[in-house]
């Protein structure tokens, strides 16, 4: 089922609105979940299991979206709310009307991740018996679709956040293959990069490859879940950067799902199984911790908005 937009006007106005509230920042305290030594506050998008949206820099929910359990999700240009749940994809404007929604083909089992695209069409996974990858346009027509090569029938660890490359193929983390595939868009895999690799542990190190990110420069980030490490690989597959709870005071990272990689070089990842403490980090290139988020919301996945009351500049490399 599918929604046709509502009038662009009518969404940039509510949009404003929502922005202006979004980017104002606590300038005059610091905020509870930074560290203690870091003057560095965050707004950012949630998708988690109890609360999926808007977390303020200091630290209130500043727009919910009133459904937990959460995939995928984005703050679009727009101001409006792009979230992947297991069964529905939906848009909202900041004032939580749905504008556009794709529901879970009943052949399969779960949605596994959503993006937007530069051609305003919308990138969806499906796992189970048939996954795929598609585009689908803003009537709800398939206009892209191939079939997924995940190396298991577990529906759950096939597959999680595919993202769309400026050279037109996608790039798809394979959980129980141990590999991040690059698919054309005819669906022929043309480069793989390996996480099962000795000197990161062999597969006992359960180096689920969760997030993989398209860099700038080439090289691929890519949060190895159960692994709870972060490595940037070339374009060869050889790890360039890495970290991991060897690096950082406390082991913080805790199933390391969602990354986020900033414009300052920094990079944020999720610890998606902690229940208390961190919940996210900001690790520098040096990796050091420079910035925590330890409120009551577990994430899953995540984009940061602000940084100190400025919208972050450019398009999220999460």
């Amino acid at each position: 089922m599918v929604v046709r937009p509502a009038s662009l006007a009518m969404i940039f106005l509510v949009a404003l609105s929502w922005l202006s509230s979004v980017t104002h920042s606590a300038a005059d305290e610091p905020a509870a979940d930074a560290t203690p030594q870091s003057s560095i506050r965050h707004s950012f998008f949630v998708a988690g299991p109890d609360f999926t949206g808007i977390i303020g820099e200091d630290g209130s929910k500043e727009w919910d979206s009133g459904r937990g359990g959460a995939r995928d999700g984005w703050v679009l240009p727009t101001g409006n709310v792009l979230i992947a749940w297991s069964d529905v994809v939906k848009e909202f404007t900041p004032g939580k009307t749905v504008v556009w929604e794709y529901k879970l083909d009943p052949t399969n089992k779960e949605i596994g991740t959503v993006q937007r695209l530069k051609s305003g069409m919308t990138l969806v996974t499906e796992l189970g018996s048939n996954p795929r990858l598609m585009e689908i346009d803003s009537d709800g027509k398939i206009q892209v679709e191939f079939p997924l090569q995940p190396e298991t029938d577990n529906a759950h660890m096939q597959t999680r956040m595919a993202r769309k490359l400026d050279n037109g193929n996608y790039l798809v983390p394979h959980l129980l293959a141990f590999k991040v595939k690059e698919y054309t868009p005819e669906g022929k895999v043309v480069k793989e990069f390996a996480t099962d690799a000795e000197d990161l542990g062999g597969r006992e190190a359960k180096n689920w490859p969760f997030t993989a990110i398209r860099l700038e420069n080439g090289n691929t980030l890519i949060c190895l879940t159960n692994g709870n490490k972060v490595i940037e690989v070339d374009a060869e597959g050889n790890v360039v950067w890495k970290v991991s709870n060897e690096d950082l005071p406390g082991n913080p990272i805790d199933d390391a799902c969602g990354g986020q990689r900033l414009p300052n070089g920094n990079t944020v990842i999720t610890a998606y199984h902690a229940k208390k403490g961190v919940k996210l980090m900001e690790v520098t290139p040096e990796k050091e911790l420079v910035w925590t988020y330890e409120g009551p919301n577990r994430v899953h996945h995540f984009q940061i908005l602000t940084t100190n009351g400025l919208p972050l500049i450019g398009d999220p490399l999460k």
